[in-house]
């Protein structure tokens, strides 16, 4: 019977690898060309005699606000050229964007086909680590500045759960969290359940465009932060079911478990233990179940509000 049980097992893993590479496959094949505007360089190689110019090819870096003489003072600034040079020895050139890019437009493009790619740029923004990835109907901006290491000098007064995610391995990640958010609709209420299934959505899309990305990267967790959250998925759920907290439109549940944060607020002893977001990934694992559960598309799973979501996902967590 053992032997019977493994073999089915092994059977059922096989199929499903198999299933995996022929949607993988049909992916390969979706045409995409893509290529990344290094603005950055640009920019640091630009003098102030070059500002016209410039201004005049690249006019969605230049607000009309904003005089000259501010983007001269930019250009001759000992910061600026830092902030030149540490992106410069980060990111050398843009061949590696181009290749991890390319399979992500893919499969954006193969789920949902009207995606179109756009005129992709880098950029320095003095490390406005708020606006990492600004996504634009025909645009698209990665600050470089904002990926060069957690443990980069210029980061040192900022939060270490933020710099956690300020590395390079995180770009894909945050590209795909912004034009999810131009699929999954906000939420039609002030729930904490309907905010779980919304960044849920976003999750999924993810697991969808970036199959190679570990689960913690998609999240913004380290690897011990993921684990927790696995080990201690059905004590937090309990928590929140006891507690009535799902349907509650408390405005303070929000920063307790949804926004980012260096832990989720309990306020019990396993605080500082716990990482950030605990909701978001609650929602996800709801998500997921949804989607193991009902033969829909993902196009369809955008469609369902939380509350219907949550009652067909027949959420129950491991023990």
């Amino acid at each position: 019977m053992n032997k019977f049980i493994s073999l089915l097992i092994s059977v059922v893993i096989l199929i499903s690898c198999e299933e995996k590479s022929a949607v993988e496959k049909e992916i390969e094949k979706v045409p995409v060309d893509v290529s990344v505007l290094r603005f950055d360089k640009i920019f640091a190689n630009a003098t102030e005699e070059d500002l016209p110019k410039l201004k005049s090819q690249y006019p969605m870096f230049f607000s009309p606000r904003v005089a000259d003489s501010i983007y001269a003072q930019r250009m001759d600034d000992t910061l600026q050229h830092q902030l030149e040079d540490e992106v410069l020895k980060a990111f050398p050139n843009e061949e590696k964007l181009v290749e991890e890019i390319g399979p992500l437009f893919q499969h954006i493009k193969y789920y949902f086909p009207r995606f179109k790619v756009p005129t992709i740029a880098t950029a320095i923004s003095d490390v406005s680590y708020e606006n990492k990835v600004i996504v634009a109907d025909t645009l698209l901006v990665i600050s470089l500045d904002t990926y060069l290491g957690s443990d980069h000098f210029f980061y040192t007064d900022i939060s270490k759960f933020i710099t956690k995610n300020m590395r390079e391995s995180q770009i894909m990640p945050d590209i795909a969290t912004q034009y999810a958010r131009k699929f999954v609709s906000p939420p039609n209420s002030n729930s904490l359940l309907a905010q779980m299934i919304y960044f849920g959505k976003e999750l999924y899309l993810k697991d969808l465009w970036l199959p190679e990305i570990s689960e913690a990267e998609k999240i913004g967790y380290t690897e011990a932060e993921m684990q927790w959250a696995k080990d201690n998925e059905e004590q937090v759920w309990r928590y929140f079911v006891e507690r009535e907290m799902l349907f509650s439109t408390d405005p303070k549940l929000a920063p307790r478990f949804i926004n980012p944060a260096p832990f989720t607020k309990f306020y019990l002893d396993i605080d500082n233990e716990s990482p950030g977001m605990m909701g978001r990934y609650m929602g996800w694992q709801i998500v997921r179940s949804f989607m193991e559960k009902n033969d829909v598309t993902p196009q369809q799973l955008l469609l369902f509000d939380a509350e219907s979501l949550f009652q067909k996902s027949k959420y129950k967590p491991k023990k």
